[in-house]
């Protein structure tokens, strides 16, 4: 442990005579230095900023003046200087401190206003290269605000434009001082910032897809996220309940109420369902508590919902429809017929969301970039602790589906149950386990979801879409993990399948496969199972 010195308390007030403004986001940051002017402060600044500054006719000195070097390196080095860190770092209270002020001609800052190089709006890109990355790092502006947030005692440090208008409110309650209670807050925030920016540079080269190598989970991990949303409560009423993160990067809200919990668990779910046909023609998803209850491809996407709704006309009531493309006026009047709580599209038709908004409980989401591009982790709590797993990847085109699968039975399946099988496979992976989906021209007959037994969900599937009275002749099912026993795979034959998907493995393999090849069925055996738990 490193000894402190007996010094005196600080003093509660303490006054702002010089700043250092220097920031990549230059939102407010005129107004801010203005207002600094106004009270008499000396205003020292970098590149960009004090080109702003003077821009804006404030009197700025450059930080080139008082370290005796100009900014070098293409502008890597600004502010690395004793000149600065030293006038950061002194203690007011420290006659040896200001003693070497004074016997380096060096003057103290009182205030620095930094925001830092854009790294994680760099990284979210896909596309970016490790050079793009590396240079997005920041080492001048982290470096000032922990030596500022360390000593703040007696220097302010202001990381977001959302202070400034705080900031400037109090040096004119005060007559031009911070007070102490304002300056620790101020350094906690700002040690989160770094901390945060850390974290997000370290994850960047833990991640296969920018590392290109590291096939391993980190060894400690860390969780930065800003709060991006106040909940009114949790899953329940009496949970308290927060959002956190870039929701931003992925959807905009156009209509409704503020997003719930629920809501929220729901459109994530929808958007990683819908986000698997991306490359497909017209297709809609309808979904509630998170699961699929109908879905299907089509001409349009008006037939695509009819299709969808038709798999279960009870539970899309107060739920979920989620579209792949432009949403258009005839498809809008269909979903508006029953309540239907979120309806997301990549782009509305002109009109529709005029449309759309006279159902004041309804939220419209536009959806901005794939589900696929989220390179972030999947956790979920446990007692004592997180869970941790990549993501499950979406899945590829049907041609790699083909290639990469095995056909066990003596029957290839023909075209038209291939391209029902790759549909059926897509839809189940994103249904509770254990998951049946039954399928027949690219939309789903019946969906049965999270049974302690499969073939529980295969027999509520079954009733689903008998409930519909839909007929089950000619179609495929699909199964998120292998069939234990043969008496799934006879049940699903005797409905009326003519074709299954599923993942393998189980030691009675042999006994499935010869109930396939007795029924006349083809059988394809992935490899890859999608439980969701």
């Amino acid at each position: 442990m490193i000894a402190s010195k007996q010094l005196p308390p600080p003093d509660d007030l303490q006054p702002v005579r010089r700043a250092l403004l220097s920031v990549f986001d230059k939102e407010g940051i005129v107004e801010l230095a203005a207002a600094l002017h106004e009270r008499g402060v000396t205003l020292l600044s970098t590149g960009g900023t004090a080109r702003a500054l003077e821009g804006a006719g404030l009197p700025v000195i450059g930080v080139e003046t008082i370290t005796g070097y100009p900014e070098t390196l293409d502008g890597r080095v600004k502010t690395l200087h004793p000149a600065v860190h030293a006038g950061l770092l002194a203690r007011r209270n420290d006659a040896t401190d200001m003693a070497s002020l004074a016997e380096l001609q060096v003057d103290p800052i009182d205030l620095v206003v930094v925001n830092l190089y854009p790294f994680e709006k760099a990284t979210a890109d896909p596309d970016v290269t490790e050079p793009v990355a590396i240079e997005n790092i920041d080492i001048g502006g982290p470096t000032m605000i922990r030596a500022a947030a360390k000593n703040f005692y007696f220097v302010g440090v202001v990381t977001s434009p959302a202070d400034y208008p705080a900031v400037i409110e109090e040096l004119e309650r005060t007559g031009g001082s911070l007070t102490l209670d304002t300056r620790r807050n101020l350094a906690r925030k700002a040690f989160r910032t770094t901390s945060g920016y850390d974290d997000a540079i370290a994850r960047f080269w833990e991640e296969p897809a920018a590392a290109g190598q590291a096939d391993e989970l980190p060894d400690r991990l860390s969780i930065h996220l800003p709060k991006a949303q106040a909940l009114r409560y949790g899953e329940n009423p009496h949970q308290k309940a927060a959002l956190y993160g870039h929701p931003e990067r992925f959807f905009e809200q156009l209509h409704g109420k503020e997003l719930s919990f629920n809501n929220l668990m729901d459109l994530s779910a929808a958007l990683a369902l819908i986000d698997e046909f991306q490359e497909a023609g017209p297709t809609c998803a309808i979904l509630k508590h998170t699961n699929p209850c109908g879905a299907a491809s089509a001409e349009t996407l008006l037939a695509a919902y009819e299709k969808a709704f038709a798999t279960d006309r009870q539970s899309p009531f107060g739920g979920i429809v989620a579209v792949n493309g432009p949403l258009d006026r005839s498809a809008a009047e269909a979903i508006d017929r029953i309540f239907t709580e979120i309806v997301i599209a990549p782009e509305f038709e002109e009109g529709v969301v005029a449309f759309l908004e006279a159902k004041k409980n309804r939220r419209i989401i536009r959806s901005l970039a794939p589900a696929r591009t989220d390179r972030g982790l999947d956790i979920r709590y446990t007692l004592g602790g997180l869970l941790v797993q990549d993501r499950d990847p979406v899945i590829g085109p049907m041609v790699t589906l083909r290639s990469g699968s095995t056909v066990a039975t003596r029957r290839e399946p023909t075209m038209d149950e291939w391209l029902d099988l790759d549909f059926a496979w897509r839809i189940v992976k994103h249904v509770k386990s254990n998951a049946i989906v039954y399928a027949r021209d690219r939309a789903t007959l019946g969906i049965g979801a999270g049974q302690m037994s499969r073939i529980d969900s295969s027999e509520i599937a079954l009733m689903k879409g008998r409930k519909s009275e839909l007929d089950f002749e000619g179609c495929v099912v699909a199964s998120d993990a292998f069939f234990p026993f043969a008496d799934g795979l006879i049940a699903a034959a005797t409905t009326g399948a003519t074709a299954v998907i599923q993942p393998g493995g189980s030691v009675r393999d042999d006994e499935v496969i010869a109930a396939a090849d007795e029924h006349n069925m083809a059988m394809v055996l992935t490899g890859m199972r999608h439980f969701r738990h």
